[in-house]
């Protein structure tokens, strides 16, 4: 943990000073923000996917963003550097935040909403937040404001309680389990999946949220299903894109899937694959918080 904690930081300073470096070609060529006429933008922030497939998600968030607010330029970025790799060995070339922003900067963007399409206020949100407040110091944009994850307060809990009752696939009987999962980290922030959990079976008794990387983990969700005797489970990511842990590990067929694990315990597991990007309920959430964004300009 203390090498990989240390790692981050190493690669946050990286991020920074390159950014830095980019903001200060950027003075050197373009028009100082006081002096230019108010343009506004917005950069959309994913983890990111590499699964072709999963893509729906990010087409169905844009598609409201820009419905929304139309003629506001929409960019985007990834967080993580592994997806932006394997997206290049293909052709494909996505922007990691810092250099999103450089780019705007670059094309005299002077107030830009940053919107975190994370789930959590986690490790990669806290990152972004580095990186924004890199370049709010830098000067440049007039506006640099970073819009929340999906889950930040109360209230935005309460709502995605309601949207994943929204979603729960319409042939899932009363002793049925839902069962979302989650990425999960070691941060702090990962209580939020437990607190959410909780919140959701004052609802409906059978619905359980685990983690891949975090707490809970599948092994205590079988053991309380088992106690509720459950036989059959609907599997559902609760990430806003149905990528590689909502195909392997959730839904494949390897010994150590979501779905293999239930069947060995004797429940039936029954994987959704769509992520909670292509559902206004949760897209909804994620927009509010694009709105506050722009209402602090």
């Amino acid at each position: 943990m203390e090498g990989a904690m240390k790692a981050r930081l190493f690669n946050i300073g990286v991020i920074i000073w390159m950014a830095l470096s980019l903001s200060t070609n950027v003075h050197a060529t373009s028009q100082p923000a006081a002096e230019s006429s108010k343009k506004v933008g917005i950069l959309l922030v994913a983890f990111g996917t590499s699964s072709p497939e999963a893509q729906v998600s990010f087409a169905h968030i844009e598609k409201a963003v820009k419905r929304r607010y139309a003629g506001t330029p929409v960019r985007w970025a990834y967080t993580s550097h592994i997806i932006r790799k394997k997206l290049a060995a293909r052709g494909q070339y996505l922007d990691s935040p810092a250099t999103a922003l450089a780019k705007m900067r670059d094309e005299q963007f002077t107030h830009v909403a940053v919107q975190s399409l994370h789930t959590i206020g986690g490790a990669e949100y806290h990152d972004l937040q580095t990186i924004v407040a890199a370049f709010e110091s830098m000067g440049g944009f007039q506006r640099l404001v970073l819009g929340d994850p999906l889950m930040a307060t109360q209230n935005d809990m309460q709502r995605t309680v309601d949207a994943v009752l929204e979603i729960i696939p319409s042939q899932r009987r009363s002793r049925d389990a839902v069962v979302l999962m989650g990425h999960g980290t070691h941060h702090p922030a990962n209580a939020f999946y437990a607190a959410l959990m909780f919140q959701l079976q004052l609802k409906d008794h059978h619905i359980y949220v685990g983690t891949v990387e975090g707490y809970p983990g599948i092994d205590l969700l079988v053991d309380l299903m088992h106690t509720n005797n459950i036989q059959k489970a609907w599997l559902l990511p609760f990430m806003s894109v149905a990528g590689d842990h909502a195909r392997n590990d959730m839904a494949g067929d390897g010994d150590d899937s979501w779905k293999s694990i239930l069947n060995r315990a004797g429940i039936q597991g029954i994987p959704v694959l769509k992520g909670t990007a292509e559902f206004d309920g949760f897209v909804n959430i994620w927009m509010d918080h694009i709105q506050d964004a722009m209402n602090r300009f």
